[in-house]
């Protein structure tokens, strides 16, 4: 049998306890330190945009017009490469076959045009022999017909092998350049920013989620800068305008535009937060900066403040209707 005082005890500390969970779930979130301290506008009056860095040429997604098996990928990232380098090249057994078969059709329909300019020599020569002959009465008007006849269908024989070498020659032609199509050359100039394709995979066609080779050209790296669209209208092309190295504030670099894309996109989700809107449409603008500046990589996100002019009294406030006369 249980003490008397032990339910009353029991009580009480469920009490106390509850107390104590009650007062310590309703005390606030402490709020956790920025990982770096955010950059601060150098500008009284601004504009302020999130940008994402992309190569001068823009990033060029590289994918293949053919699909098929990759036997060789020569580059690997970080590789400098001249326009018409070799990236990736696809299984061409199939196309090396058909080139054989082609060039053997080429070769037969040569030696038909050979037989059919020796036949049609041959008739013509037999048709001058009876046209030389003086004496008419030794020769037969169907006889002088047909020979007419068989020379004309020889130069018509000519003619169709002659098509036939052409369309030889076109086959062969196609081969050459399915051929040439299943190696992937670089389209320009740039450096290799990522490989996603290895030997023995299957390269496919189409738009891709992730290409099979990212390049582009990084001589001078550019910064395409959202700018909301109710800011659109303070942005001016020949303000200043300065980006900072998200991470360490204390690399920055001066921007210079490019150019400006006159039509307002819906903004892409950057951050995966639920609370951004995505229904916002942006003014992209497009600036170039050195990268010898900043140590700063294709794809990263950079903050940006663009000097913009300040709002005057009466722009802030909302224009009063007439009153009609």
């Amino acid at each position: 049998m249980l003490p008397k005082y032990t339910l009353p005890t029991l009580a009480v500390a469920g009490f106390l306890f509850g107390v104590y969970s009650v007062s310590y779930s309703n005390q606030p979130t402490p709020v956790a330190e920025p990982v770096a301290d955010p950059a601060a506008a150098p500008f009284r009056s601004f504009i302020a945009g999130s940008g994402i860095i992309e190569a001068k040429s823009q990033n060029i997604a590289i994918g293949t017009s053919l699909p098929g098996l990759v036997v060789s990928v020569p580059v690997i990232v970080g590789d400098k490469v001249k326009a018409g380098d070799v990236l990736f090249k696809v299984d061409d057994r199939e196309a090396l076959a058909q080139q054989k078969i082609r060039n053997a059709e080429l070769t037969g329909a040569k030696a038909g045009v050979r037989e059919a300019e020796a036949a049609l020599i041959d008739f013509q020569t037999q048709l001058s022999l009876i046209e030389a002959v003086t004496d008419r009465r030794a020769i037969s008007i169907e006889d002088l017909k047909g020979r007419r006849n068989a020379v004309l269908i020889a130069k018509a024989k000519l003619e169709s092998a002659r098509a036939q070498v052409r369309q030889a020659e076109a086959n062969l032609a196609e081969t050459h350049t399915t051929l040439d199509r299943l190696i992937v050359r670089a389209p320009k100039d740039g450096e290799i920013l990522q490989v996603n394709v290895r030997p023995g995979e299957f390269a496919q066609t189409g738009i891709l989620t992730v290409p099979l080779i990212l390049m582009g050209n990084m001589d001078r790296l550019h910064l395409r800068v959202d700018i909301d669209e109710n800011d659109a209208w303070r942005f001016r092309k020949d303000s200043k305008a300065v980006a900072f190295l998200r991470g360490n504030r204390r690399f920055s670099t001066e921007l210079k535009l490019v150019w400006v894309e006159p039509y307002v996109v819906p903004k892409k989700s950057l951050t995966g937060d639920s609370t951004e809107r995505v229904d916002t449409r942006v003014l992209q603008a497009l600036y170039s900066f050195d990268p010898a500046t900043i140590p700063a990589y294709v794809g990263q996100q950079m903050d940006v403040f663009i000097e913009a002019p300040e709002e005057t009294p009466d722009e802030r406030k909302p224009s009063s209707p007439k009153a009609p006369s």
